[in-house]
């Protein structure tokens, strides 16, 4: 599995961290092993480009995820494919402000970002209530996951939808 990070940014992000949740996603999801991921920590000038070009809507947002080759995750039945998953972007200082709203380390949000993203780019939307329902409950639960089994209990992080959505 091929997981690039890059800062571009001054902001201070554990890219480490980033890569060890977004392993342990694609992990969990049975993603082949052979895929590639990029997660990109950008500033909000860049961001709000994006979220213009390809959402039409204005200002910078949390996350965006770019699908390649529209993998799915592996089933019982089914054996994993590899491929291109695509890129995640995440932008941080949108996070600190989600975080300081929600009560939790700029850190948690983006960790709950990059599963987010991760998600979409694994073909969940949260469009419809039942849609939402199942990709947040997800969302909840592997982030809960990964943050215990890195001895933080993550109780004080807030699963809500980012902001753009």
């Amino acid at each position: 599995m091929s997981i690039d990070l890059l800062n571009e940014t001054d902001v201070p992000v554990d890219l480490e961290e980033l890569h060890d949740c977004a392993a342990f996603v694609l992990h969990e999801m049975r993603v082949h092993p052979g895929v590639d991921l990029y997660i990109g920590v950008i500033d909000e000038a860049a961001m709000e480009t994006l979220h213009k070009q390809w959402m039409d809507l204005p200002g910078p947002t949390d996350v965006m995820s770019f699908p390649m080759d529209e993998l799915r995750p592996g089933t019982d039945g089914d054996e994993p494919v590899e491929g291109m998953l695509g890129d995640v972007v995440l932008c941080p200082t949108v996070a600190a402000k989600q975080a300081a709203e929600a009560g939790h380390t700029t850190a948690e949000e983006l960790l709950l970002l990059t599963v987010h993203g991760i998600l979409h780019l694994l073909g969940y939307d949260h469009a419809e209530p039942d849609e939402r329902r199942e990709m947040f409950e997800l969302q909840r639960r592997l982030l809960l996951t990964f943050l215990a089994g890195r001895g933080r209990t993550g109780a004080a992080v807030s699963i809500t939808p980012p902001s753009g959505e």
